[in-house]
């Protein structure tokens, strides 16, 4: 069981929704975040004055899978985000130690789904 978390652009997020549900990836966790990489934000005028904008919105995608669809799931964040510019994001996969679905008390892989 792996957890796949994505940082992407807010636009993008449909496209990758898109994506994913193409490569029969329904359950997700979409969360709004800010954040600063390699951008490194910008400089705005608000009404005369200088402000320096270096927390730039975007959206975190989670999405819990089983081992069989971690590359599925990558591939169809990358298909739905890349623009080839710099700030299309991040994906981490990390290990899920377990999991348990609440309604029916199902552990491990079978929780997910």
């Amino acid at each position: 069981m792996k957890l796949v978390v994505a940082y992407i652009q807010p636009e993008k997020l449909t496209a990758v929704k898109q994506a994913l549900y193409e490569k029969n990836i329904f359950k997700m966790s979409v969360t709004n975040a800010l954040g600063c990489g390699q951008q490194k934000g910008y400089h705005e005028s608000y009404r005369g004055v200088d402000v320096e904008v270096n927390l730039l919105k975007k959206v975190r995608l989670e999405v819990a899978v089983n081992e069989e669809f971690v590359d599925q799931t990558i591939e169809g964040i990358i298909a739905g985000a890349k623009t080839g510019n710099i700030g299309d994001g991040k994906i981490f996969v990390i290990a899920l130690e377990k999991c348990v679905r609440i309604r029916t008390g199902e552990t491990g892989s079978d929780a997910i789904g």
